[in-house]
């Protein structure tokens, strides 16, 4: 169950352990992700260095681990990275969502969405967050559309695994303004 996880921002001492997960995740659903298993072992933990530093967290680029309470292992991660152009810098990307299969089901995933979310509304000029998710995925386009996400298009053959193409849908999620203050 979510409320037996505890979910933070990962720090450069989650870097194993994230790399370790991320990792199984590539192998065991290589459809899911666009790195491979292949790429990631080549490139080595030290590719999200930047991200564990955590030096652009308030910008919009991080990631968060969700950690059962018992044992402290890391059952799940989500990243959001927020556009570096200066006319696109109002959207920010989920990356990396993965929760390992013997805790799949649990809430851990709407766990980590709803803080990833709730994070992204604190950053200032973030007006939308998107992802792509594999089209036959349904389990998972069903937990974004629960969180306020919304298909917006197809890619068709998006990703290449083995000689099989899997299109991905383009979903969507605004963030709402904040409100005014009364009285102005």
């Amino acid at each position: 169950m979510a409320s037996e996880v505890t979910i933070r921002q990962l720090d450069p001492a989650d870097r194993d352990a994230f790399f370790a997960l991320r990792l199984r995740g590539l192998k065991a659903h290589p459809a899911a992700f666009g790195q491979s298993y292949d790429e990631a072992v080549e490139r080595g933990p030290s590719q999200h260095d930047a991200m564990l530093a955590g030096t652009h967290a308030a910008l919009g680029n991080f990631l968060l681990g969700a950690f059962s309470s018992t044992d402290g292992a890391l059952v799940g991660t989500v990243g959001l990275l927020r556009e570096t152009r200066q006319k696109e810098r109002h959207k920010g990307f989920v990356i990396g969502m993965y929760v390992a299969d013997e805790a799949a089901g649990q809430g851990i995933g709407r766990a980590l969405l709803t803080e990833l979310l709730a994070r992204a509304a604190q950053i200032d000029g973030l007006r939308q967050i998107a992802l792509l998710v594999t089209s036959a995925n349904a389990s998972a386009r069903a937990l974004y559309i629960s969180l306020g996400f919304r298909v917006y298009g197809r890619e068709p053959d998006s990703l290449c695994v083995d000689g099989t193409y899997h299109d991905a849908d383009l979903m969507v999620r605004f963030i709402d303004p904040p409100a005014l203050p009364t009285g102005e």
